[in-house]
């Protein structure tokens, strides 16, 4: 099997981020995707074309995109085959995900209503949707420009959350029908909801249950067809959407509370702090102690 790269956003001209951070990084005039399969590990993207055409697979379904289209790419998809005519050109919002947590994006939204955009994940944006989009890109990078403004940090996640709303919004409002009938094709009603229910589930435990086979006794199924059922409608194994929202738990206590690694050990249910530090390391390349530190000085920074 052909080898997945991984794909970071690039730097230098066209390019707008706070300091070397690349939580949130703003691209202008991004022409494509290298060649062979390509992954952008740890970050969503919204892309809007703004000239010429392109097509790609997204996780093994095709894509094509031509000006004023809306995409929205997925952290952990992989993308390949990717061709494009000459003027190709869009725009592209890279934000990883703890800048969406730190949205507190799903106070009223779960990590299950977003099922339905892995089918549908672009939309042709009206002329008003694109004016609305690009004053929001305006503004974006008028504010990463201007760093001394007064609040300047807030006013950014301000822009960004209320950007990324907007974009779930008009993925929702104009694919709603055409996912329901295709979900429906291809694993039921019944599936559909048992998915939903694994999300749920996932999501509530807060990384406290990271075995997949304790999820699927729970649903009263085999783990074998859980995860049959979750790559049909994710694309995704039960095991990624677990180390998902391990990984969430875990960042959230570490920048936002004062806990000791120990501590956080024991609330999450790892059998000691030495195994804790391992399990995030694998997932993140950094220590626990190592990303609260480079947390708190981003913060410091800004």
């Amino acid at each position: 099997m052909m080898e997945i790269l991984g794909f970071k956003p690039r730097k230098g001209v066209d390019t707008l981020r706070i300091g070397d951070n690349e939580e949130l990084v703003l691209v202008d005039h991004f022409g494509g995707m290298p060649a062979g399969r390509v992954k952008p590990m740890d970050h969503g993207i919204i892309i809007i074309c703004t000239a010429g055409a392109a097509q790609f697979e997204y996780d093994g379904q095709t894509i094509q995109l031509n000006k004023n289209d809306l995409f929205l790419y997925m952290a952990h998809s992989v993308v390949e085959k990717f061709m494009s005519s000459p003027d190709f050109d869009c725009r592209e919002i890279w934000f990883s995900r703890g800048v969406m947590w730190n949205m507190n994006m799903f106070t009223k939204s779960s990590l299950s209503d977003l099922l339905p955009l892995k089918h549908n994940p672009k939309v042709i944006l009206s002329d008003t949707d694109f004016a609305m989009f690009d004053s929001y890109y305006q503004q974006l990078g008028y504010h990463m420009r201007n760093s001394s403004v007064v609040l300047y940090p807030d006013i950014v996640r301000s822009i960004v959350s209320t950007f990324l709303l907007e974009t779930l919004s008009v993925l929702r409002r104009d694919g709603e029908q055409v996912v329901t009938d295709h979900t429906q094709e291809s694993s039921g009603i019944h599936g559909k909801k048992l998915a939903e229910r694994f999300l749920q589930l996932v999501e509530q435990s807060d990384g406290r249950i990271r075995r997949v086979d304790e999820f699927a006794k729970m649903l009263h199924v085999t783990p074998k067809y859980l995860s049959k059922l979750l790559m049909e409608t994710m694309k995704r194994r039960p095991s990624v959407m677990v180390h998902f929202y391990t990984l969430k738990a875990i960042e959230n206590r570490l920048r936002f509370t004062d806990m000791t690694m120990q501590q956080i050990s024991n609330d999450l249910n790892f059998p000691n702090a030495s195994f804790f530090g391992k399990y995030f390391k694998e997932h993140t390349g950094m220590t626990p102690m190592e990303y609260r530190t480079k947390y708190q000085n981003n913060q410091e920074e800004k």
